[in-house]
């Protein structure tokens, strides 16, 4: 009789250490089986991005090593989940199914029907919770309903915090006694057909090792200077993690042990790495997926329901220009081609595009949303629906729409000497500092002596800032009366 074989069907969860479902299927004692299935059919209508799909490829390959280095390797199909979890089932006799939950409404409903139809099959099947630290539905307000406010939701998610330590890294799979056949990751085309990937591969290093190094790196100085240096894009300030967390390459929960290691190896009481900006970060993207559990239809319509109203404009040209950094405001400009170029772009600036999409150019926050789902290499359908939301007023613990970015005040202040600017557009790299985020206002003899003219090498602003505010305003007055908070 053959040695039963537990599958262990990876997703967003493209790791060894602090996996669950991993963890569960080595306690059951037997041989392995680690798969990954390329449904996308099944992830309708978020199907993912051109950006995406290459980190995908890089975290499959990587996770491919890091089993073979274990004595196991990885099994790749393409189909319905079902009927591929199915067929591996008859090739392999296993008798148990295990996985990480996924929290995107599609695969919410996906994955109840795998799981009931597998235990109809009679199989052991569980799923765990490998990606936040509290599930969506644990967190309650004190009338029993989700938050919709982010201050009380992370309060509450402190509280009832009690984290475990990480789950443990394998150093060894067992193996089962006869391979099943796999696809190669090239067959699935994740790549781009034409090379456009080199700055990515210039950028980042995806896969688990990859994930671990740089937390390691930002956990270096993250207490000392992530909370004054996180606004500024023309420093690295930032964690850079979130494509590590989106594809599950690190745990939130390492995050957390991290900053308790290293709080603890520098004498620092707890307050000190539970009120870190960085745990804070992590509580933005757990509030993210509460909301998006709990209102699903929030990728594609406001949770306020009155700004189903807003007189959105139409303007194919202006859209055009806005993703390609191509609006004459710089810091924009700058943000939209760091995109491009690299899958990324810094937290602030994000804020100040998305700002300049909807209410400089009145262009529906939807609009926004794809685009960033397109380009991003963390492209998150819970954090790009909260912040696209956020930006445009019409989500939960929302920025108020009168609240309007100045693109220009915002560059001086976030990119004071320009250095951000001068990289992403390189041909406003000899203007002075005090017109590097306003070339439109500049002396004549500024531009000449940076051999600049706007309209040839660097546009003229698509519009005037001043007078988009008032146009936005009034729009947005046009709904106030019938804004409903509930």
């Amino acid at each position: 009789m053959s040695t039963p074989v537990s599958i262990v069907w990876f997703r967003q969860d493209l790791r060894l250490a602090d996996n669950p479902a991993l963890h569960h299927a080595l306690k059951c004692g037997h041989p392995v089986l680690p798969v990954f299935i390329h449904s996308p059919g099944e992830e309708e209508p978020w199907q993912p991005g051109g950006a995406s799909k290459w980190w995908l490829h890089q975290s499959l390959q990587a996770l491919g090593e890091t089993l073979a280095a274990c004595g196991s390797r990885l099994i790749i199909r393409r189909g319905p989940a079902l009927d591929v979890l199915r067929k591996l089932v008859m090739e392999t006799g296993a008798t148990g199914v295990f996985w990480n939950r996924r929290y995107e409404p599609a695969i919410i409903a996906r994955d109840a029907k795998v799981k009931e139809a597998l235990r109809g099959d009679g199989l052991d099947v569980e799923s765990f919770n490998g990606a936040l630290l509290h599930e969506p539905w644990e967190i309650r307000n004190k009338s029993g309903k989700p938050f919709q406010v982010f201050t009380p939701f992370w309060k509450t998610c402190m509280e009832q915090a009690g984290t475990n330590a990480p789950l443990p890294t394998p150093v060894t799979l067992n193996a089962p006694a006869k391979w099943p056949e796999s696809e190669s990751l090239g067959s699935l085309e994740l790549e781009p057909k034409i090379k456009w990937d080199d700055g990515l591969r210039d950028a980042w290093i995806p896969g688990e090792a990859g994930a671990k190094k740089q937390l390691h790196a930002f956990l270096a100085n993250a207490l000392e200077s992530y909370a004054a240096m996180r606004d500024r894009p023309d420093i690295t300030g930032t964690s850079r993690l979130s494509p590590h967390l989106h594809f599950g390459e690190i745990s939130p929960r390492q995050i957390w042990s991290g900053l308790r290691t290293l709080a603890a190896k520098r004498g620092l009481g707890e307050t000190a790495w539970r009120g870190s900006k960085l745990l804070t970060e992590v509580g933005w993207r757990e509030f993210s997926h509460h909301l998006l559990y709990h209102f699903p239809h929030t990728p594609t319509e406001p949770l306020r329901a009155e700004f189903r109203n807003f007189p959105w404009c139409d303007e194919p040209a202006m859209l055009h220009a806005w993703q390609r950094g191509r609006t004459g405001f710089p810091i924009v400009d700058a943000g939209m081609r760091e995109l491009w170029a690299t899958g990324w772009m810094h937290n602030r600036v994000r804020m100040i595009v998305a700002s300049f999409l909807v209410k400089d150019l009145l262009l529906p926050w939807q609009e926004g949303a794809r685009w960033f789902w397109d380009t991003l290499v963390d492209a998150d359908l819970a954090q790009n629906t909260l912040g696209w939301q956020w930006t445009a007023g019409c989500g939960a613990d929302a920025a108020p729409y009168f609240r309007i970015f100045n693109p220009v005040s915002q560059g001086e202040k976030f990119d004071p000497h320009g250095d951000y600017v001068r990289r992403w557009c390189p041909e406003l790299a000899n203007v002075a500092t005090a017109w590097i985020h306003k070339p439109h206002a500049a002396p004549p003899e500024i531009l000449r002596t940076a051999s600049i003219t706007l309209g040839r090498e660097y546009p003229m602003p698509i519009v005037d800032h001043a007078e988009m505010r008032i146009v936005a305003l009034d729009a947005f007055a046009q709904i106030k009366s019938t804004r409903t908070d509930g």
